[in-house]
This record gives C-alpha cells, structure tokens and sequence, in this order.
C-alpha cells in the first residue's frame, strides 16, 4: 500500500500473518516424555524428573503417569544397548 503525504511517500509493507499451529494433546505429551525421557537418561532421579513434569503444569495423576512412562521407556532403551 503506497500512502501520499505531502511530498512524501510512505510505503506499508504487507503483513503476512503465519497460521500459528495448535499442537495437539497427544503431540505436546510426546513433546513433554521425549523431553523428560532425555532429562531422566541424564539423571536418572525420579524426584527430579517428578518436579520438571510438574514444571510443566499437568496434575499430579499425570506427572506420575509421565514418570511410570519415561522410566519404562528408558529401562526399554537400556535393555537395546546391553543386547
């Protein structure tokens, strides 16, 4: 859009507007295991990772149900490195 003010020319460039992405349930817990599971492989303490579930702000039920997850993931993981 080209405006006209006196002598002088102001140009207002277009606005492209990105459609931001809702993620969806399933993909923010994948998100948030993927990242708990990387936080557990590094230490491995299920105090620690309880809190940083909690960090996230889901309810105790799910913070345990990620923590009963990660950990069964990692034991998965350690079985496939010792075989």
């Amino acid at each position: 859009m080209i405006l006209l003010v006196g002598y002088c020319v102001i140009l207002w460039p277009f606005l492209v507007w990105k459609k931001r992405k809702v993620m969806k349930s399933d993909e923010k817990r994948s998100h948030r295991l993927n990242y708990l599971l990387k936080c557990y492989l590094i230490d491995p303490q299920e105090n620690t990772l309880y809190l940083k579930a909690k960090q996230m702000g889901v309810t105790d039920s799910t913070a345990k149900d990620y923590l009963r997850t990660v950990i069964i993931q990692a034991q998965k993981i350690h079985l496939k490195q010792i075989q």
